[in-house]
């Protein structure tokens, strides 16, 4: 009976240093993190921001997550272009052998990743894509942005409850401007609000100048606006002054996107008292975010921190907040049931992962163009806390 005792007791012993042999050396190996980013084509600038952010907490955490250092491999997908980020996606995990894959500027890019994140059980988290159903497309995907429901919701009942009556939509041509425009015209109808037109435009170089006027025969109060931040909001903007549209009486409202911090000084002026709601301006008023402002200007100095930027930054906090619950483990379930529920203060303000849906728990603001200081910002005036993604049950 002692004979058979030891033999179990060493049997148990040497089950336990094998399991902490292999813990130590899963803890010792590098973490690699395959980013998926339009770094070149006209969405170039949302790769840029969200690398930034990326980089910046990587930086302040010393290039160590958990005891691993940590490896970025980014792989440019060029833009709406979702056979390529699907190969970029395939290349990270076969050859590169990624523990986490990471990014997504578009939405068709995080579509097209989603299957070969289920099939290889690795965590895909998304930093800007803004569909509301990515997130059903795999149960490894986590998300740190926000969705277009998210952030159109507050603008609806805001527009409302400040006596615009009657509004016009445009929205681009895709997943996001569908969601945006669906939920724009739930919300304002339900609050006695009137759609008097709708227009949805193509996501890749659209000529604005037949929709502008066409909002402008209809006289709405409002045009509600989406369309990818970028090129195309300094092209509406600017036609919108020129055809006296604003001159006529019409408002713009739009999702946050519209006046970001990286086109707004491209706008100009002609942003000013422009109303729009979204999960961050560079403005924001806390000691997060203004630690924040302040470590990016100086990492990046040409350069104006927006929300894409803080969604990489979360994005990477979010990956070592989980791996130091795992003790350094990114295997595929592991990394997904400790990174449910998980929050914290981002320089957006709090956020949480929805441990049902897994996406992103914060508070979305109500902001105006204003000149602060010489240089134009939203300024957030009203807001919404602890506000989940309405585009699901």
């Amino acid at each position: 009976m002692q004979v058979k005792q030891s033999k179990l007791w060493l049997s148990t012993l040497g089950a336990c240093a094998l399991s902490l042999a292999t813990s130590i050396a899963t803890a010792a190996e590098p973490l690699k993190i395959g980013m998926v980013l339009p770094m070149s084509g006209p969405f170039a600038s949302y790769g840029k921001q969200i690398e930034h952010g990326a980089r910046l907490y990587l930086q302040q955490a010393g290039g160590v997550f958990a005891g691993r250092k940590v490896e970025l491999i980014i792989k440019d997908d060029t833009g709406v272009a979702p056979e390529i980020s699907k190969r970029a996606a395939q290349e990270l995990v076969v050859k590169d052998k990624v523990d986490v894959l990471a990014g997504f500027g578009l939405t068709p890019s995080a579509f097209a990743v989603a299957p070969i994140a289920t099939e290889a059980k690795t965590p895909m988290i998304v930093m800007n894509a803004a569909t509301s159903a990515i997130t059903t497309k795999s149960n490894y995907i986590l998300r740190v942005s926000h969705t277009l429901p998210q952030t159109t919701a507050p603008i609806a009942s805001w527009a409302a409850k400040n006596n615009i009556k009657k509004v016009y939509t445009l929205v681009a041509d895709f997943g996001p401007g569908h969601d945006a425009e669906a939920q724009f015209k739930k919300t304002f109808t339900a609050a006695g609000g009137e759609i008097v037109g709708e227009v949805r435009t193509p996501v890749k170089n659209p000529d604005f100048a037949p929709f502008l006027q066409k909002i402008k025969d209809v006289k709405p109060q409002a045009v509600f606006l989406f369309v990818p931040p970028g090129e195309q909001t300094i092209s509406f903007i600017k036609g919108f002054i020129e055809r006296d549209l604003a001159k006529s009486g019409i408002r713009i409202i739009a999702t946050g996107d519209l006046t970001e911090e990286d086109v707004i000084d491209g706008v100009g002026d002609n942003a000013l008292g422009i109303v729009s709601s979204l999960q961050y301006a560079e403005s924001h008023n806390s000691p997060e975010n203004k630690a924040y402002v302040q470590a990016y200007y100086k990492a990046y100095p040409k350069d104006r921190p927006n929300f894409m930027s803080v969604s990489g930054f979360d994005g990477m906090q979010l990956i070592a907040k989980t791996l130091e619950k795992t003790g350094g483990d990114a295997s595929g379930d592991k990394f997904m049931a400790a990174a449910k529920g998980m929050s914290w203060t981002s320089p957006r303000g709090p956020i949480s992962i929805d441990p049902q849906t897994r996406d992103i728990v914060q508070t979305i603001y109500i902001r105006k163009v204003e000149k602060v200081a010489g240089k134009l910002q939203n300024v957030e005036f009203e807001q919404t806390a602890n506000f989940r993604d309405p585009g699901k049950p």
